[in-house]
């Protein structure tokens, strides 16, 4: 029997996923969770086989209810559900150690038949997943997108200097780089475009 809890904000989407999966394999469902909190919650209190959680709700999304849950849980099998895998959003899962995606429109049979592979310690990517997550766009380099993740936390160039032990004119070069590539006259709209494009 592989015990799972299920984290997903579409109650119907939920509830069935909750009444099929045990018909279509040794699957016992301990909890629902609504939200990424209640997923943490839910995940640290039950410590299910297999954590099955949305990437995609209000509040704590999937990545960030994944990450609370590893410094408890550091173990934890995680099987992502997504409905548009941007390869940004993938390879911060891959860093968690998400060990499966599958997109939300998979049959229940399926699903289940990828929980046992999870908790038999092997790892699944839906193919239609995987062709979007090699689809890397992402024109910035490593340090570029650091420097743009602390801009977009709001520290100053000293401040980013000290923290990554660059100097201050190597920030400023990469920060004009990131700008040029981004193509925006500032560095915090750099940071924005490349939040939205799923580059941090």
């Amino acid at each position: 029997m592989t015990t799972v809890v299920l984290a997903d904000d579409e109650a119907l989407l939920r509830k069935a996923m909750a009444s099929l999966l045990p018909l279509e394999g040794d699957i016992s469902v301990l909890a629902e969770a609504e939200d990424g909190e209640a997923a943490v919650q839910a995940a640290l209190r039950h410590r299910p086989d297999v954590l099955v959680i949305d990437l995609e709700m209000p509040g704590l999304d999937g990545l960030g209810a994944v990450s609370a849950i590893r410094r408890g849980r550091p173990d934890q099998v995680v099987l992502m559900l997504t409905r548009h895998a941007r390869p940004g959003v993938l390879r911060k899962a891959l860093k968690l150690g998400v060990q499966g995606f599958v997109s939300k429109s998979a049959e229940p049979a399926h699903i289940a038949t990828v929980i046992a592979t999870l908790h038999g310690g092997k790892r699944w990517i839906d193919p239609d997943v995987s062709a979007l997550a090699v689809i890397d766009d992402c024109p910035l380099t490593d340090r570029e997108a650091d420097v743009l993740r602390a801009t977009g936390h709001g520290y100053s160039v000293a401040d980013i200097a000290g923290q990554l032990h660059l100097a201050q004119g190597t920030v400023r070069n990469y920060l004009s780089n990131a700008m040029q590539k981004t193509q925006t006259r500032t560095r915090h709209e750099a940071a924005r475009y490349a939040r939205e494009h799923d580059w941090l």
